[in-house]
C-alpha cells in the first residue's frame, strides 16, 4: 500500500469519524423536542379538544410508556441489522409521529404520540451503546456534549411553542409539527452512514445476547434503572406540568412557556460539566447529593411561595438539578458498564424500567391535581420522589460494575 492510498484512507476515517459525530449530534437534536413542545401547548390543547387534565398528561406519558416498550427491543434491532440502521428505524417513526399527531382528532393525536415515543425509544437506547463502542475513551465528554445538545434543543422548544401557537396564531398543530425538520436531516443521514458502517456487528451480536440475561440479576443494574426511572418521573412532571403550576401562581401562560424554557437553559452548562466531573470521581454520590439537595430546594420554594422573584430562584435550582441528574443517569450506563455489550443490555434494562416508571408521573400528577384542585400536593409528591431519587442515585454512584 503506497502512501497515497494510505492518505487516502485516512481521509476516509477521519470524513466517517466527522459525519458519525454529526450524526450522533442530530440524534440528540430529536431526543426531547417532539416530547417538550407539548408541555407549554397542553392546556390549549386539552381545551380545543376536550380532554380532562389526566387525559392531556397522556401527550406526555404516552412517549415514555413507549420508551418502556421498545428499549427492551432495541439493543435486538441493533444486535440484528446495525446500530446505525435501527437509528434510521426509529427516526421514521418519529417522522411518521410527528406528521400523523397533528391531524385534529384525538385518536391521530394519541397514536401519532406513540409513533413519536418508539422513534425516540430506539435512539434513547442505543445512543449509549454507540458511545462506548465508537468513542470508549470519551464516554463521558461526549455524553455532556450530546446531552448538551439535546437540552439546547429540549428548550428551544419548550420556549417557541406558545409564541407559534398564539403570537403567531399557527395553532398548536404548527407548534409541535415544525420538529419534523431535524428528524428528516438525522434520518437521511444516518441512513448514508448505516451503508458504511465499520463496526464488526456480528462480534456485538454475540457479546450482547451473552450478557442479557446476567444483566437483570444485577442488583447495581437495577440501582441505575431505578435512578433514571426516578430522575425521568420528576423530568417529564416538570416538562408537562410545571407552565400550569406557574399560570396557576399568576404568571401568564406565554411567560410560563418561557419559564419552562429557562428551566431547561439554566440546566445547559450542568449537562456538559456533570459527567465530565463525574468521570474524574471514583464515586458520584456527592454529586447526587448536591444536585438533590438543589431539585428539594426548587421544589419547596414553589410550594410554599407566589412570588415572582422566588418563583425564578426555584425554576433556576430545579433546572440545575434536571440538568445535570439526567446527564448523569445517561452516563452511569456507560460508566457502570465494562464494554459496550453490557452498555447496550444496561442502557436497554434501565431505560426499560425507568421510563415504564416515568410515564406514571404526568397522569399520576395531573390526577392528583384533578382530585384536590390544588398544586400543593402534586409538589409535596415529588419532594418525596427527590429524596428517593438521592437515594438510588448514591447506590448508583458507587465505584462499581454491574456484572462484577
Amino acid at each position: 500500500m503506497d502512501e497515497q492510498q494510505i492518505r487516502t484512507g485516512d481521509n476516509q476515517k477521519r470524513a466517517y469519524r466527522i459525519l458519525l459525530i454529526a450524526g450522533i449530534m442530530l440524534v440528540a437534536f430529536n431526543l426531547r423536542p417532539a416530547i417538550t413542545s407539548v408541555g407549554p401547548v397542553i392546556g390549549i390543547i386539552r381545551d380545543e379538544l376536550g380532554l380532562a387534565n389526566w387525559s392531556a398528561g397522556l401527550l406526555t406519558s404516552l412517549p415514555l410508556i413507549a420508551f418502556a416498550v421498545m428499549s427492551p427491543v432495541a439493543p435486538r434491532l441493533g444486535n440484528r441489522f446495525s446500530n446505525e440502521r435501527a437509528l434510521v428505524f426509529g427516526l421514521i417513526l418519529l417522522v411518521f409521529g410527528i406528521a400523523i399527531r397533528v391531524v385534529t382528532s384525538v385518536t391521530f393525536l394519541y397514536a401519532g404520540t406513540l409513533l413519536v415515543g418508539c422513534g425516540i425509544a430506539i435512539s434513547n437506547v442505543l445512543l449509549p451503546g454507540v458511545l462506548k463502542e465508537k468513542f470508549p475513551n470519551k464516554v463521558e465528554l461526549m455524553t455532556g456534549v450530546y446531552s448538551t445538545v439535546m437540552g439546547t434543543f429540549a428548550a428551544m422548544a419548550s420556549g417557541i411553542s406558545i409564541p407559534i401557537a398564539k403570537g403567531l396564531g399557527l395553532g398548536w398543530q404548527v407548534a409541535l409539527i415544525i420538529w419534523i425538520i431535524p428528524a428528516i436531516a438525522g434520518m437521511v443521514l444516518w441512513l448514508y452512514l448505516s451503508k458504511n458502517n465499520r463496526s464488526n456487528d456480528q462480534d456485538k451480536v454475540h457479546q450482547a445476547r451473552s450478557s442479557a440475561h446476567g444483566m437483570w440479576h444485577s442488583r447495581l443494574a437495577w440501582q441505575v434503572a431505578l435512578f433514571m426511572g426516578f430522575q425521568s418521573f420528576l423530568f417529564y412532571v416538570t416538562i408537562s406540568w410545571l407552565p400550569e403550576i406557574l399560570h396557576d401562581k399568576g404568571v401568564s401562560i406565554g411567560v410560563a412557556g418561557w419559564m419552562l424554557s429557562f428551566t431547561q437553559i439554566i440546566g445547559l452548562p450542568f449537562s456538559f460539566l456533570v459527567p465530565l466531573i463525574a468521570g474524574k470521581l471514583k464515586s458520584q454520590w456527592g454529586l447526587v447529593i448536591f444536585l438533590g439537595l438543589s431539585s428539594f430546594s426548587g421544589y419547596t420554594g414553589l410550594l410554599i411561595s407566589h412570588s415572582f422573584p422566588m418563583i425564578v430562584i426555584s425554576t433556576t435550582l430545579i433546572g440545575i438539578a434536571l440538568g445535570g441528574i439526567f446527564p448523569l443517569a445517561l452516563a452511569f450506563l456507560g460508566m457502570r458498564a465494562r464494554n459496550a455489550k453490557q452498555a447496550a443490555e444496561l442502557s436497554g434494562m434501565a431505560q426499560s424500567l425507568g421510563y415504564l416508571l416515568a410515564a406514571i408521573g404526568p397522569i399520576f400528577i395531573g390526577y392528583l391535581y384533578d382530585i384536590t384542585n390544588s398544586w400543593n400536593v402534586p409538589l409535596l409528591t415529588l419532594l418525596g420522589l427527590t429524596l428517593i431519587v438521592v437515594i438510588f442515585g448514591s447506590l448508583a454512584g458507587r465505584d462499581k460494575y454491574v456484572l462484577d
